[in-house]
């Protein structure tokens, strides 16, 4: 099921957004305020975002620029700005979709389902990834660091595809145990230290000049910043 969120501070918006999208069998989650919005979109995985511009505390457009360095997700603008100026610059800063308030629900439905399913069609080709001389084939499920291949565990791998997917982005212990290990997590975070190290260890086999794993103290993982 796909998740969504919506980032409207209009609760009557939000509801009526939440409802319609519920109904069409997505998995919805809602924020009301720029710092709430950001801090859900950093902290879980969603398919798809509704974004509205005027936003308390931070503003829509903010939150777009933010999520942009660590996350390739689909955002939708919804705003009562309907100056071409900009709607193409909100495009140009990356947002997949532009909707004017006031709106048709079935347009909101439409459109939410056509950038999901753009979304799959660039996923299911784009499966490559590179940081600095490691390369993940996604199909093949091969990783490569200075021309060498690891061996790694499947939950090695998947740990090292989520955090290449969201470069920049910070992973919790509690948000990488819940992805790779699809498990509620406890506060155990043994698990999650010992994968970690036995990647560092191997990565470091195979090229002992680079860093790949930051730990961000008091927060969590992420691939180091270049």
């Amino acid at each position: 099921m796909d998740k969504i969120l919506i980032v409207e501070d209009n609760k009557d918006v939000n509801t009526m957004l939440a409802e319609v999208l519920t109904d069409e069998k997505y998995e919805v989650d809602s924020a009301y305020t720029g710092i709430e919005g950001i801090k859900k979109i950093k902290d879980q995985e969603y398919d798809l975002i509704l974004l509205d511009i005027m936003l308390p505390y931070k503003s829509g457009d903010e939150i777009l620029k933010e999520v942009r360095e660590f996350s390739d997700v689909p955002i939708i603008i919804i705003s009562a700005k309907d100056m071409i100026g900009t709607k193409i610059e909100l495009l140009k800063m990356g947002a997949d979709d532009y909707i004017t308030k006031p709106f048709d629900l079935e347009e909101v439905i439409a459109r939410v389902e056509t950038n999901l399913r753009r979304s799959k069609r660039r996923e299911a080709t784009e499966k490559i990834f590179r940081y600095k001389d490691l390369v993940l084939d996604g199909n093949a499920k091969r990783i490569t660091v200075n021309n060498i291949e690891l061996e790694l565990t499947a939950k090695e791998c998947l740990i090292i595809e989520l955090l290449l997917k969201s470069r920049g982005r910070v992973f919790t212990k509690a948000n990488l145990y819940e992805t790779i290990w699809q498990d509620t997590y406890l506060g155990d975070d043994n698990a999650v230290k010992t994968h970690i190290s036995n990647l560092r260890s191997k990565l470091k086999i195979a090229n002992p000049d680079n860093e790949y794993i930051e730990t961000v103290w008091g927060l969590g993982y992420r691939m180091y910043k270049e």
